[in-house]
């Protein structure tokens, strides 16, 4: 499995890596526009403004920042190979008639973190933008490496990404019995406390009302988890006494 995945990436990045100028200025896009949240219509007020110039304080720089944006695009374009080797791994755990459900679940999987790598990169990061580089003054003006810039977003990018996967987790958990959406519903206080601190750890303001933007998505997606597991739990049990009738 992991071997077919490494594969995979490490023949894409041979791609990608042709057109990593093309994916660091599209990387650049947060730089270059404005947004900004408050209670106020429209609510949500974006402009474009003039980009940052990034700089490279070492000489071998520039070259990470083109290594790094390349394997993470080569690992996103590879995304329904790996998760395809995932169900491969899992599916011996699954019954027969489950393990059709490969294609929905590559699909799913895939379209889950590419939207919330999506949420992240149009929403959050140029929020987190503006205000960061809001600080700036008369005796302090933004001088930002490559390095550092790129280092920021892929990390928001990807874990967003990830994050966005905790419906389909939560699905298996409950398919292997390992959480039963009961219990999920019990401990939805603790979910939402969960969710609140990750915004409070991933967002760059210290208010609560941008760290629901973070918190507000995680929260829906667990709510979903809950509903596909108790859809999967019955759906589970009307098969078991199905198959017990036929015997």
């Amino acid at each position: 499995m992991l071997m077919v995945s490494f594969v995979a990436v490490f023949l894409v990045f041979a791609f990608t890596f042709n057109y990593s100028e093309n994916i660091f200025s599209l990387l650049t896009i947060p730089l270059k526009s404005e947004l900004k949240l408050d209670f106020t219509k429209p609510y949500i007020h974006a402009k474009e403004k003039a980009p940052i110039s990034l700089v490279f304080l070492a000489p071998g720089e520039a070259f990470w920042m083109h290594l790094k944006v390349s394997f993470i695009a080569s690992f996103v374009l590879s995304l329904p190979i790996i998760f395809h080797q995932l169900w491969r791994f899992v599916s011996p755990g699954l019954l027969s008639r489950e393990k059709k459900y490969v294609l929905p679940f590559v699909f799913s999987a895939t379209a889950l973190f590419t939207a919330g790598a999506a949420f992240c990169f149009l929403i959050i990061l140029p929020f987190a933008m503006t205000f960061l580089l809001g600080y700036q003054t008369k005796n302090m003006v933004p001088m930002i490496s490559v390095g550092s810039y790129v280092d920021f977003c892929l990390k928001f990018i990807l874990a967003f990404g990830a994050i966005f996967e905790l419906p389909l987790l939560m699905i298996f958990l409950t398919r292997f019995g390992i959480i039963t959406p009961r219990k999920l519903s019990k401990n939805r206080k603790y979910a939402v406390l969960a969710a609140f601190v990750v915004g409070a750890v991933l967002t760059p303001t210290p208010d609560a009302f941008n760290q629901a933007l973070m918190a507000v998505p995680i929260i829906i997606l667990y709510e979903v988890g809950i509903l596909l597991s108790l859809i999967m739990q019955k759906k589970t049990v009307k098969n078991s006494n199905k198959n017990g009738e036929n015997v």
